[in-house]
């Protein structure tokens, strides 16, 4: 019994200070608790002011956002409205083109007499005579015929070649 009583009386003095130890740690370590806590409040304070804000953002954004809808479709709607005047203008051009085709493929009315009983000119006539057509020159006529200017000033004596006129009859010489 001696050694129990010996290490009762030995770890009585012990205990005390191991307890003053725990204490002051712990003293210690809700200074260092309690400053990082006034830190963090500060921070989430912070943080507070800029979670309040993001409601008014939010509504800025859905803002800006409805009005680039609003001007998409605006563009849209101009974009295809020219598009469309566009398609009219080429329809159009396209119809006067076609009447202008068709209107060349119609033979031209012959100068002179009314009514389409006229010889037809830029042709040789059974006769050996050419009917001047419109553009012809007596140059013209000589290449046409493989002769020269000369030759058919000859054959067609009181041929003025300045005053050659549509359906007026020339000669052509005989090889």
């Amino acid at each position: 019994m001696d050694t129990l009583s010996r290490d009762s009386n030995s770890s009585g003095s012990i205990l005390p200070l191991v307890g003053v130890i725990a204490g002051g740690l712990a003293l210690v370590l809700s200074a260092t608790a309690l400053f990082k806590l006034a830190t963090l409040q500060k921070s989430v304070a912070a943080h507070d002011e800029t979670i309040n804000k993001i409601p008014g953002i939010e509504a800025s954004v859905s803002a800006a956002a409805a009005k680039a809808d609003a001007d998409i479709k605006g563009l849209r709607t101009g974009i295809q409205t020219a598009l469309d005047q566009v398609g009219n203008e080429i329809g159009t051009i396209n119809a006067k083109l076609t009447k202008i085709e068709e209107a060349m493929k119609k033979p031209a009315p012959a100068a002179g007499k009314a009514g389409g009983g006229a010889a037809p000119t830029g042709v040789l006539n059974a006769d050996g005579t050419y009917s001047v057509a419109p553009g012809d020159t007596l140059a013209k006529i000589a290449r046409k015929f493989a002769t020269r200017i000369d030759s058919l000033e000859a054959e067609n004596p009181g041929l003025d070649p300045t005053k050659l006129k549509v359906g007026q009859k020339v000669r052509i010489p005989k090889k």
